[in-house]
């Protein structure tokens, strides 16, 4: 299995469309709440170079967002990521 982690934080319905899908895939993942320490939130921007959550990654690569997420899968390319 890969290694994923999703920066998120309490009150993010992508946060939780992300988890939903990786979840119908099978996949785990490690959830970074940045809401709950900023050291945490720098950490998420100066990796993704983004202010927004979900920022997730998988095996280090940054795919993005729940939209980022959702058109791998649309376009048939996150069970290969996932593998």
């Amino acid at each position: 299995m890969p290694n994923i982690m999703i920066y998120t934080t309490a009150i993010c319905p992508y946060c939780d469309n992300a988890k939903q899908l990786l979840k119908h895939k099978g996949a785990s993942y490690t959830e970074i709440r940045v809401d709950q320490n900023s050291t945490w939130k720098d950490e998420m921007i100066q990796r993704s170079g983004r202010r927004s959550v979900p920022q997730i990654f998988i095996n280090d690569q940054h795919i993005g967002g729940f939209d980022d997420l959702a058109a791998l899968e649309k376009a048939g390319k996150l069970d290969s990521l996932l593998s």
